[in-house]
Order: C-alpha cells, then sequence, then structure tokens
C-alpha cells in the first residue's frame, strides 16, 4: 500500500510539472545573447555573390538599425542573396564599430551584433549618426578640443534639443514600475545633472512629467518592438518626446551582477538619448551602441563633449 502510494503522488506530481511547465522539455535552449540570432551562426564567411539561408535575417536586423530600408531594397529586403546593398550596409556597420570595413561577414562583425543593445538605430534616413559625429568635430572644434584630442559623439538628424527655458526636467515613473529601480535611475539622472546644465527632479504625477519612464514588453505600441531576452533592453526618443522605456523580460540589477543589465548604467545610456545624445563609436563612451551583462558603466569625455556641444551650439 505505502509503495502505491508513493507512486501515486510521484505520478499526480509528473503530472503538475508537465502541465504547470509544458515547455520545459521541448523548448529549444537558446544561448544568453540569441534573442532570436541563432542565424548568426550559420553567417561566418558570406560575402557578396553568397546565397545563404539566413541572410533574409541579417537584411531584417540591418533594417531595424537603420543600415539598409525596405523601400531602397525593395522585394530583396527578405531573400537569402548576398548582394551589393547588404555588403555596403555591412561596411557601414563595421566603420560605425571600428571594425575592419570588409563588407564580409566575419567572426568579429557577428560577435558584436549578437550582443544586447539598445533599440535606437544607428543610421537615421541614410545617414549614420556613428560617423557624423567625427564630422562634428569641425562643427565644434573648440568644445571638443577642450574635453579630448578626438571626439566621436553624435547628434539625433535635425540636432533636436530641449530649449534653453527647459533647464530643469521632472520624470516620473509609471504606477507599477518596480520600486527597487527608482533608486539607480535617479542616481543616473544625478550624474548628468553634475555634467550638463540640467536639473532634474521626481514628479509627482507620471501624467505630468516630462520624462516617461516605464518597463514594457514585445509590442507596447510605439512602433519599437522589444524582441525576448538579451537583444533590444531599452530605448529612449529624442527631445522633447520624453519617453524611456525599459524591456520588462530581462534580468536587472543594481551593480555589476552576473547575467543581469546594472539599471543605473543603461538609465545613463538613454537619458542621453533623451537629452539628445545619439550613438557615439567609442567603445567606452556611455553612448556606445552595445550594452554588455554583469558590467558597470559610466560617463566619458566624449559624452560629455557632445552634451556640452549641443546646448552650447546655436539652433
Amino acid at each position: 500500500m505505502a509503495v502505491l502510494q508513493a507512486l501515486s503522488f510521484f505520478a499526480s506530481s509528473l503530472f503538475l510539472l508537465i502541465t504547470l511547465f509544458p515547455l520545459i522539455s521541448s523548448s529549444p535552449q537558446y544561448p544568453a545573447h540569441s534573442h532570436g540570432l541563432l542565424f548568426l551562426n550559420n553567417l561566418n564567411g558570406c560575402k557578396k555573390g553568397d546565397t545563404v539561408e539566413g541572410l533574409h535575417q541579417m537584411k531584417r536586423y540591418l533594417c531595424r538599425f537603420g543600415y539598409l530600408s525596405h523601400v531602397q531594397n525593395h522585394s530583396k529586403t527578405y531573400d537569402d542573396e548576398f548582394d551589393e546593398l547588404l555588403e555596403s550596409a555591412i561596411r557601414t556597420y563595421q566603420l560605425n564599430y571600428n571594425l575592419e570595413a570588409t563588407g564580409t561577414l566575419d567572426a568579429s562583425t557577428l560577435a558584436l551584433m549578437s550582443k544586447p543593445r539598445c533599440g535606437v538605430a544607428d543610421v537615421f534616413h541614410g545617414k549614420t549618426g556613428m560617423n557624423s559625429g567625427k564630422k562634428m568635430v569641425n562643427r565644434h572644434r573648440k568644445i571638443s578640443r577642450h574635453f579630448h584630442g578626438v571626439s566621436h559623439f553624435a547628434f539625433f538628424d535635425g540636432n533636436p534639443k530641449w530649449p534653453a527655458s527647459k533647464s530643469h526636467l521632472a520624470y516620473g515613473f509609471l504606477p507599477g514600475t518596480p520600486i527597487e529601480a527608482i533608486a539607480p535611475v535617479g542616481r543616473a539622472f544625478t550624474t548628468w545633472a553634475a555634467n550638463t546644465h540640467f536639473t532634474f527632479s521626481q514628479a509627482s504625477s507620471y501624467e505630468t512629467a516630462d520624462i516617461k519612464i516605464s518597463f514594457e514588453s514585445g509590442d507596447h505600441g510605439d512602433g519599437e518592438a522589444f524582441d525576448g531576452v538579451g537583444g533590444v533592453i531599452a530605448h529612449a526618443f529624442s527631445p522633447t518626446d520624453g519617453r524611456l522605456h525599459f524591456d520588462a523580460i530581462e534580468t536587472w540589477a543594481i551593480g555589476a551582477v552576473p547575467n543581469s543589465f546594472d539599471m543605473e548604467t543603461v538609465a545613463l545610456h538613454e537619458i542621453g538619448h533623451l537629452l539628445g545624445l545619439h550613438h557615439s563609436s567609442v567603445e567606452g563612451a556611455i553612448m556606445w551602441p552595445t550594452i554588455m551583462e554583469g558590467a558597470t558603466k559610466g560617463l566619458h569625455a566624449d559624452d560629455i563633449a557632445g552634451i556640452n556641444a549641443l546646448y552650447t551650439a546655436t539652433s
């Protein structure tokens, strides 16, 4: 009888496990940063003239971050042919990320593409913001040299910024935001305040805040859907939109915690966008597009040079 009872208990427990967690045995086990980018494993060494399964997904990736456009590529956007447009897009990507601009999908390029990153596109309307920062050195030469020898910061197309009359910005959190996020995000605002003419305070109401912060997942209605674990982890909009979204599905932490993203570090990056900075081609800068797990990062001289150049320059 005791044996039958034990077997019955085991069978019941097994049924509950299968019922509650039906995907444990059937779901593929993706690498930490795959977020649907397993197709990258099949593309090492691909070059112009090749036809390889997965290249259509590469084209979608490059479309998302501005390197290819649906209009430019027409029906070829979703085929598996490595054409001249794809080669050109990969060269631009490689230049932005300080890689050898071969136009070939080498291991270094694919490794960088697989890293978690900010969802803001690197290229807008065919203009690469990261490379345009090098041109802005000439426009703001005195400002840039004051901070360091060479600047690679960039602004959004049209140089949008907050008006001179709006140097104090209130930020608010969507009701239901994890309380653990409030302090590290607040510290990120304090860091920017210490290096700019801006001051910040937490608003009493989310609705009336200049900057609205929330945790979202998947398609959340802003045209910039999140793509799952380890892909795009956050995004923000240029001035004076004020929206900052963190991907709720990611693992967030305070400090350098393995397999987690430091909330303060990511907030520093996204606040840079909210103030008008685009992505930087300096890997040490907070505005570098990729953001690693288990690490923290602060403002770099390039970030400070960029924000001061933007708000010192005349419109």
